[in-house]
């Protein structure tokens, strides 16, 4: 295979990374080079797919997501593709052992969004967030640990209990475009009682049991992606703490974000502790 190609194919996983999520980005930094290039990869396929039902609105948005498919397992059956983002996402699966139910459960969620506008049960949202995070969470866990399948094995619930907390902190951030432009309401809490005050507290309370069970896994990650997922990990708390002290009201009107200076305290601050407690750890 040529290798300016299959360095081409990373590189623009890489950038649709970074273009469409600096805070992603900024927390891959903390990965092994390696590490980078495969979770970018990942990255880039489930951003593509998600753009294809969120945002192409004046397409055939059917058409597109069923070609995205059938291109992506061309690509898996040759080896190779002219779409650099599935050439390099079809060179991790493989490099990686990464599951086709995976990905088969991913695209399974993309398709709901197009057909499912509203998740009346938790039964049904927490099938949509499996397929739509859970099993991303496990994508990038086949990367960390790398063949390593017992640890694979311990780390996976973890895994996808950091997939669905993310996710859940998506949907209260997003719930404004999600509701007034795209016509979803994933919450089935939300769509009975509405947005308020206590209904806002037990879905924050639901989250942050995830947090605290993926936090277990975090911190027996290897050391090449420890300390990328856990700044990811540390975004995606202050941000729901941020949610949290919102009123509910202006959740409803407004997409709740950390400033950049927030986001750049955040990364250093966890940085110093977490070098801090592997030196004193050692000593």
């Amino acid at each position: 295979m040529d290798k300016k190609y299959n360095a081409l194919s990373f590189s623009t996983s890489k950038f649709v990374t970074k273009f469409y999520s600096t805070s992603f980005y900024s927390a891959s930094q903390y990965f092994s080079k390696e590490i980078q290039e495969a979770i970018f990869s990942i990255y880039g396929f489930v951003r593509l797919a998600d753009e294809i039902v969120d945002s192409f609105h004046f397409s055939d948005k059917e058409y597109l997501l069923r070609k995205f498919e059938s291109d992506y397992y061309d690509a898996v059956k040759n080896g190779i593709s002219l779409n650099p983002i599935l050439h390099s996402f079809q060179m991790t699966v493989g490099k990686y052992g990464i599951s086709d139910e995976y990905v088969q459960h991913f695209l399974s969620s993309m398709k709901a969004d197009l057909e499912k506008k509203e998740y009346k049960s938790q039964i049904e949202l927490n099938t949509y967030v499996y397929g739509s995070a859970d099993v991303v969470g496990l994508m990038c866990l086949k990367v960390f640990c790398n063949g390593d399948e017992q640890l694979f094995d311990r780390l996976m619930l973890p895994a996808t209990k950091l997939g669905s907390a993310f996710q859940k902190v998506n949907f209260l951030r997003d719930i404004k475009q999600d509701t007034q432009e795209l016509g979803r309401h994933y919450f089935p809490q939300i769509i009975e009682e509405g947005l308020t005050e206590q209904t806002k507290k037990e879905l924050v309370e639901d989250i942050r049991k995830d947090f605290d069970d993926a936090y277990k896994g975090i911190v027996l990650l290897p050391a090449d992606s420890r300390l990328g997922v856990l700044i990811a990990y540390k975004y995606y708390t202050a941000l729901l703490r941020k949610i949290e002290k919102t009123a509910a009201r202006d959740i409803l009107n407004k997409r709740i974000r950390i400033s950049d200076a927030g986001k750049m305290f955040l990364v250093l601050s966890t940085q110093i502790k977490y070098y801090l407690r592997a030196f004193y750890g050692n000593k």
